[in-house]
Order: C-alpha cells, then structure tokens, then sequence
C-alpha cells in the first residue's frame, strides 16, 4: 500500500501500484473510474489481464523494473473489458524504498479533434457545405416542377409507361430529400443551451425509435441514475439520439441489439481551439452489434458525405458531430465487426443552473 493515501487518491490521473509479480497492490480512484472496476476488483489480479495495452510492452516493463528506471509509452490505446480503449501515455516508475514495486500512471490524451472542426479540413468542410446548401435551394423548384410533369403525364399512358414517371416521381422524391438533409446540416442556428437530462432525452429517442425505423431491434438500457445535467439543446441533442439510434438499427439485423449505456468518467477533458482545457465527464455510448464500420471509411464517418451504405448520403453523423462540437461536447466511435460504439462525451451543468426532479 502507498504510505500517503491522501495524496494518493489525489492523484488527477488513473495509477496503479505493481507488485514483483505484475499483481495490482492497490489502485486510486482514477484509475478505477478510467478502467471502470472496482479497487475490489483490481487489487490482487494481474494488471496485463485487468489493463487491455494495444502494445507489447511486457519486455521492456520487466527491464525497467530489473534496472529501477522509468518506462514512457506514448499513444497507446488503452481500456479494459468493461471499457472500450482510449489513446493514452503511459509512464511506469519505481517505487522508492521498495525492491521490485513500480508504480503505473495512465494519461488519456487530450482530445481535440472534434473540437476543431472549423480549422484547416473543418473550414472546406464547411464552405463546401455552405455551396451545398445554396444549390439545394436552386434544385428544388425545377425538381419540384420534373414531378408534377411527370405525375400529370402519367395520367394518360398505359401500366408499362406508368412504371417510368413512377420511377421519375420516386427518384424526384429521393433528391429532394437529400436536399433537405443540405439544408438541415447548413442550418448554422446556434443551440439554445439549458440544464437538461440525458436520461429524459434517451428514453424520448429509444421510445420512438423502438415503434418506428428500431422495431426489429431489442434496446437495454444500463444507466447511472445518478448523473447530473448537462448544458445542451434539448432538440437538438434529441435529434444526435435519434441519428445514432437510426444508424444502429439500420447496421442491426431483426433480433440484434442496442445498448444503451450512461455512466460518470471524471478523466476525459478536451483541449479547446483557443488552448483552454474543459472537463467532459457525462458519458453516453450507443452500441450495436452489426457488422462493424467499413475499414477505409471509419476514421472520416463525421465528415460530411463519407458513408458506408449505398445511396447512404453521409450527413447524418456530420450533423451529429456539429451539433455536439457545438455544446462543447466530443463525439468518437470504436468498431469492430459485431460491435460498433459511439461515445458521447458532456460538460456538467453549472452547479447554480442544476435543476432538481420536477423543475422545467
């Protein structure tokens, strides 16, 4: 055990205290919450089968535990089963007055990638979306006149003829809505940002997808009841649960699931694009176990028009990334085939904003 508890737990990033025969002797409260298990569970387990590392590094931590020199590992990932794994530094050292213990300190990397969304790609990404939108409007009114000619042309031809200004009518019908989704994503409206619970606005999304595009699916739901507010749009993040819940369902097969989990990570802060850090400890995650993302397209799906299905129109998870980036939230996502997770991450409530049950 540490002889300073105190500063132990005090500590602001997740550490481990090692044994010589690589068990966890003891384990502070961020490492707990970053790895999501209890000091119960960690303590007396092998930390290689409690700590998922994406690395060999077994090798080089025996070296420096034989030599009593510091080990650095930088961008790793990093997780455990009960948590998908997240970029970190990782730094081992030994204790002193000890033989063989060391101590394990994991750093998750400050994440600022969809926070920027307005700089160098995020900036073209966004005119290109803005001449978009602007073509949008002009398409529409000739589209609109294309299905009115071709349903009034319809009227006097044979069944055969018909099945072609049905396909003209259709395929009108399917640009507009494309068109709509433009106009939707060019919509620059700030968010209205008040307290609001995400639990309110989850079972509003899961209850409407569960008797619409998600009745083949099965949803469970696995909350912390104890989360505070956030500051958001209610609307609009309705709207981000309810793309997420689409994508889900349409990956899904009949029968196939969706998790639904909520839970506190007191860890993860971001770097903003003016260099001021902010903490993002609400935690959302939807998970699904359909086939996974495509390979070449998982490290770009928030970029406007990257899709994976076909006549997919890649607006969707641009527009969910928009709107969180716009509360200050962060968006990523982890796929493999059979399992396929989109973490939420939130800001708090200011403390003097919280509302208590049965305010609005």
């Amino acid at each position: 055990m540490i002889n300073d508890q105190n500063l132990w737990n005090s500590l602001p990033v997740p550490a481990l205290l090692l044994g010589g025969d690589d068990t966890i002797l003891d384990s502070n409260p961020a490492a707990e919450s970053f790895l999501n298990l209890s000091s119960k569970a960690l303590t007396g387990s092998n930390v290689w089968e409690k700590v998922m590392i994406d690395a060999p590094i077994e090798e080089a931590f025996e070296r420096a535990r034989k030599y009593k020199t510091s080990l650095f590992v930088n961008d790793i990932d990093v997780g455990s089963g009960e948590r998908p794994p997240m970029q970190c530094n990782i730094q081992f050292s030994p204790l002193q007055g000890t033989d063989d213990q060391m101590v394990m300190m994991i750093s998750p990397r400050e994440i600022a990638s969809r926070m920027t969304i307005n700089t160098s790609s995020g900036k073209a990404a966004k005119s290109a979306i803005g001449m978009a939108e602007m073509l949008a409007h002009e398409i529409k009114n000739p589209l609109a006149g294309i299905t009115g000619a071709a349903q009034l042309l319809s009227m006097n031809l044979n069944s055969e003829d018909q099945e072609m200004t049905d396909l003209i009518v259709d395929e009108c019908r399917r640009i507009v809505k494309l068109l709509e989704q433009v106009e939707q994503f060019g919509n620059l409206r700030p968010p209205v940002a008040k307290p609001v619970n995400i639990h309110d606005i989850l079972d509003r999304a899961r209850q409407s997808a569960s008797v619409g595009f998600g009745a083949h699916m099965m949803f469970v739901e696995d909350y912390d009841p104890s989360l505070p507010q956030t500051m958001a749009d209610a609307d609009q993040l309705l709207q981000v649960f309810l793309n997420l819940l689409k994508n889900a369902s349409e990956a899904g097969s009949a029968g196939g699931t969706i998790r639904l989990r909520t839970f506190y990570d007191p860890s993860l802060r971001v770097r903003r694009p003016d260099g001021t850090h902010a903490r993002l400890p609400l935690q959302i995650e939807v998970i699904d176990d359909g086939p996974g993302l495509p390979p070449e397209i998982a490290a770009d799906v928030f970029e406007p028009f990257v899709s994976g299905r076909e006549n997919g129109t890649g607006l969707g998870l641009a527009l969910v990334s928009k709107l969180i980036a716009d509360v200050g939230g962060w968006i990523s996502v982890d796929s493999v085939p059979g399992r396929t997770l989109f973490r939420i991450s939130l800001p708090l409530a200011p403390k003097d904003l919280q509302l208590t049950d049965g305010e609005t």
